[in-house]
């Protein structure tokens, strides 16, 4: 029986064997490449790439956050480049900005609002202190059909010393215009600029309409990674996307703590003191000193909130037919025409008092005063009976 099992395990071991050298006989080796996306830095950096090719270039690349590195970083040897949003700079940050570009540095800008010939500005404190100016580019004149054949309108530069231009993927629906005549250079296309350099003091400005070919997905497009060398060369370079400003409020709770902290309580307690009741609380009337005329105004009250105007005009009027009908016995047989006629010689009150008072409630409430006039003239017939 032990020879039998064990023959059995021996002749499935070799076909296991068999199967397998078989099955890795026929087997191909192949590779294959799982794209997983971009990384978590390149997601956070869309300028990644183009700090990578700078220090390809022998370029010293560093990332602020923050327009505090302008305190520390000489104007000598170094490019700044502002890449991302600054609405909120205020006049004095535009000043130092500026005056470090006058002490010898290179500050590069995105420009960032259209200018408003009305107002004469354009809101961007920053271009408007340079006495650039951004507008929208006009529209060619050729037809639509004829315009989407065409090859998309880049912008080009002429180099000293090289005939033929380089190209740049710039978003050419804006347009720089220089009123004062101070570009040193200018990159155009076929509609309009969208890049002016011009000297101030002992640096330079550029000035560009857009900077999204430098990022990952257009820096190794025609000659975008070049320009962005061109203009950087012989510089270390400072990139300065996340210029935020922060707000009065954030910059209180930086560096002010304390002082808001004494005026939320100052205020707290401005409001607890204007709150404070300015005498001795007034205690309740004690029961017994109510009247009766008291009680029934309160009852009254009562009725006309929970029952309506209706139901008391309604009790008037059956209190005036009883009282008729005891003064003149078969007045409940008699129409209206007879009944008002019967009232009018028992109570010696006009027509029209009498039809007034008896005839059909309005549906629509009654205003104060109208209402006050029907009860009156109800209570008159109800006193002559």
């Amino acid at each position: 029986m032990n020879r039998f099992l064990l023959g059995i395990g021996v002749l499935v071991a070799c076909l296991l064997a068999a199967g397998g050298f078989y099955a890795w006989s026929k087997a191909i080796p192949y590779e294959e490449v799982v794209d997983r996306g971009p990384a978590p830095q390149a997601l956070a950096n869309p300028y990644l790439a183009a700090e990578h090719f700078l220090r390809q270039q022998g370029l010293a690349v560093e990332h602020a956050d923050s327009l505090e590195r302008l305190a520390t970083l000489p104007p000598n040897g170094n490019s700044l480049l502002l890449l991302g949003e600054r609405s909120n700079m205020s006049p004095r940050q535009v000043a130092q900005l500026l005056d470090w570009a006058k002490s010898g540095g290179h500050l590069l800008l995105v420009a960032e609002a259209l200018w408003d010939d009305e107002t004469g500005k354009s809101g961007d404190l920053l271009l408007d202190r340079l006495h650039v100016q951004q507008a929208l580019s006009d529209e060619p004149d050729e037809p639509e059909p004829t315009r989407k054949k065409k090859a998309p309108d880049l912008s080009k530069l002429y180099v000293d010393n090289d005939t033929a231009p380089v190209y740049f993927s710039f978003d050419t629906d804006f347009n720089l215009i220089d009123p004062q005549h101070q570009a040193q250079f200018s990159a155009n296309s076929a509609r309009a600029s969208q890049l002016m350099q011009l000297n101030l003091g002992q640096g330079r400005v550029t000035v560009i309409t857009d900077s999204d070919l430098w990022k990952t997905p257009d820096i190794g497009k025609h000659d975008n990674a070049w320009l962005l060398w061109y203009l950087s060369q012989g510089t270390a370079v400072t990139l300065l996307f996340n210029s935020h400003v922060d707000d009065l409020l954030t910059l209180l709770l930086r560096y002010f703590p304390q002082a808001l902290v004494a005026l939320i309580a100052l205020i707290a307690l401005a409001l607890w003191q204007a709150g404070m009741r300015q005498g001795p609380i007034q205690e309740p009337a004690p029961r017994a000193r109510r009247q009766l005329q008291e009680h029934l105004s309160a009852s009254a009250d009562f009725l006309l909130r929970r029952s309506g105007q209706a139901a008391l005009l309604q009790a008037l009027q059956h209190d005036i037919q009883r009282a008729a009908r005891h003064r003149h016995p078969g007045f409940e047989h008699l129409d209206n025409t007879e009944q008002w006629r019967v009232l009018e010689h028992l109570t010696h009150q006009p027509s029209h008092v009498i039809s007034q008072a008896l005839g059909p409630l309005a549906v629509k409430r009654l205003s104060s005063a109208d209402f006050s006039r029907q009860v009156a003239c109800l209570q008159t017939l109800r006193n002559a009976l």
